[in-house]
């Protein structure tokens, strides 16, 4: 990390840990300061921002907040977060008690539940951002966006909406929490959270169009980069750029702007991303090139904002210095390009375009059909019941499974990810290291015939992760036309998922084309399971997303083409703590 952003904690500034609630974990926050203490004007606090907020003068608070790099323990924002959302609330203000009272309403109590809570399908289920939550915080994160969901039916595709939601739980309580998105989605005035599945592509096209004009250097760079895969599919992947890699200071510094000004600030900051990845990457020598080259366009960006070399100050600046782009030529760019897909969709029934970490997640329907037969929907009792309403504990055949691994949160996420016909069988325990050794024989013994499995590993460092893997292990002694054993076997709906630290689901790569023929999968892309006397392995094509050794003590795991995942531990090796393989009755 660059020495500009070395962390020093200002004398004035409360101790870390007293600086956000009990539901957020600081111990892995890093505070960045800009500037020596001294060299710049002191920040403002949030008495001499109020009048502003109160008075409506939006353009001097806009300066303000774009000047003052207040850092990320600064107890300014409990109170300047929850006043900027609520300028863009629509009608009359929530009434105190407004948020328990649904609370009730959908979950009989307003106690947090022991068992996890089913997510509106209107979320994106490989991109519920938890950032520094604790376990209790993502759950309170949960029931939010869970009565946001309930509150308000239109929302049918929303994927950044539980990651903003868990951002300002680190700064205040639930209620507030809730009554800041709700200003947020009812905002007439100004864009922040899109809502629809044609929004969110608006969204991607509106960034697409913008920096061929107003980044044009860093525009034209990026298609060269992207090779055969074209741009688009790097532009819809714009707002992750942001909410998923950019550092949590640097995200911090983003949003006090973007609670103020709209989606506006997300395109700006979009845009200052491709400079700086433009200037980085220009030097055919430099590092940022080498990774566009080698793993890819895609994978650089989200890697360079992971490591974003310049501070949350110059990042903004960039962003705000961009000469000319105005909000009135976004909204026209905005418009025009919405009434387009509208008129394509009217004439030619086309489907949407999704972001690739969307493809392949249960439809809303599906969703709706797994909620109805779990514990989140309530028990509408008469009125003369005594007591709240009870939740209902329909009959869910991950009830009954007692993991080492996974939690009931846990689980209901996975199965969530499982082809829909999958989650209706009973999942039965195949093999355990805690019970059946540490074997690849046994495995294969216990496992081998059946079909579909799901493989949940945990490692001594507590990383939880794993595949569902679509075909029967006894697959790898089959023997082509030829008579030769095949390596990989397998079909396409297999997949990788990660549940600790990172939460995520990661389909083949297949699935990103959406159907279209025109894109050609390489050998690499379709290396699904292979397995020997020595070794199991799951994801291949430039490395192997899971390799377990035959004494199953030992793995690793890297970036493969087959499933375009990260690595899913954060060191590569691993030593396996316990490994459960779990199959499915009758199918």
């Amino acid at each position: 990390m660059p020495s500009v952003m070395l962390s020093a904690v200002l004398e004035e500034e409360p101790d870390l840990y007293e600086a956000f609630p009990p539901h957020v974990d600081p111990s892995g926050i890093t505070i960045l300061t800009d500037s020596p203490p001294g060299k710049k004007a002191p920040l403002k606090n949030f008495e001499e921002i109020q009048p502003l907020i109160q008075q409506g003068r939006k353009r001097e608070l806009k300066l303000i907040i774009r000047e003052n790099s207040w850092p990320i323990n600064s107890p300014v924002r409990a109170s300047l977060w929850p006043a900027l959302c609520r300028q863009h609330q629509h009608g009359k203000s929530m009434l105190d008690g407004f948020y328990w009272d649904m609370v009730t309403q959908v979950f009989g109590t307003v106690e947090l539940p022991d068992k996890p809570i089913m997510l509106p399908p209107f979320v994106e289920a490989t991109h519920c951002l938890g950032y520094h939550l604790t376990r209790k915080g993502r759950a309170v994160a949960d029931r939010v966006v869970s009565v946001l969901g309930y509150a308000c039916p239109d929302i049918t595709y929303s994927p950044s909406l539980y990651p903003i939601t868990a951002a300002l739980l680190h700064f205040m309580p639930e209620e507030e929490c809730y009554h800041c998105m709700a200003s947020l989605v009812a905002s007439k005035e100004k864009m922040f959270i899109t809502q629809t599945k044609l929004l969110n592509e608006v969204t991607w096209k509106t960034v697409m169009q913008i920096a061929k004009k107003h980044a044009k250097s860093a525009a034209q760079h990026l298609s060269r980069l992207s090779g055969a895969i074209g741009p688009e599919r790097i532009y819809a992947d714009w707002q992750w750029w942001i909410l998923a890699a950019l550092p949590f200071p640097h995200l911090v510094r983003v949003l006090d702007c973007f609670f103020h000004e709209g989606i506006k600030v997300f395109y700006r900051v979009a845009l200052a991303i491709l400079i700086l990845f433009h200037k980085h990457t220009t030097n055919q020598n430099s590092e940022w090139y080498a990774e566009a080259t080698k793993n890819g366009v895609d994978h650089a960006i989200d890697k360079f904002c992971r490591n974003m070399p310049v501070s949350p100050t110059k990042l903004l600046r960039t962003a705000f210095t961009i000469r000319a782009l105005s909000s009135q030529y976004i909204s026209r760019v905005f418009i025009k390009t919405e009434m387009t897909l509208k008129s394509k969709q009217v004439i030619t029934g086309s489907r949407l375009v999704r972001s690739r970490s969307s493809d392949n997640l249960p439809t809303s329907q599906s969703q709706v059909n797994i909620q109805m037969m779990s514990h989140t929907l309530t028990i509408r009792e008469g009125s003369h019941s005594p007591g709240p309403r009870a939740l209902s504990m329909g009959v869910y055949p991950i009830q009954s499974i007692k993991s080492q691994i996974l939690d009931q949160s846990e689980l209901f996420t996975l199965w969530s990810w499982l082809p829909v016909r999958i989650t209706m069988y009973q999942p039965v325990l195949l093999y355990t290291t805690e019970e059946h050794g540490c074997s690849l024989t046994t495995f294969y013994v216990r496992v081998e015939h059946h079909e579909p499995t799901l493989l949940m590993i945990k490692t001594c460092n507590n990383e939880v992760f794993g595949a569902y893997c679509s075909t029967r292990w006894f697959e790898r002694n089959q023997k082509d036309e030829r008579g030769n054993r095949q390596a990989y076997f397998g079909t396409g709906e297999t997949f990788l998922f990660s549940l600790y630290p990172e939460r995520a689901k990661y389909p083949w790569v297949g699935c990103a084309a959406d159907g279209r023929s025109d894109e050609k999968l390489s050998h690499g892309s379709e290396l699904f399971m292979a397995a020997d006397s020595k070794m199991i392995t799951i994801g291949g094509g430039d490395g192997q997303a899971i390799w377990m050794d035959e004494n199953i003590r030992y793995g690793k795991t890297d970036r493969c083409s087959t499933f375009n995942n990260p690595p899913l531990c954060p060191s590569g090796d691993f030593e396996i703590r316990v490994l459960e393989v779990y199959g499915f009755a009758g199918a």
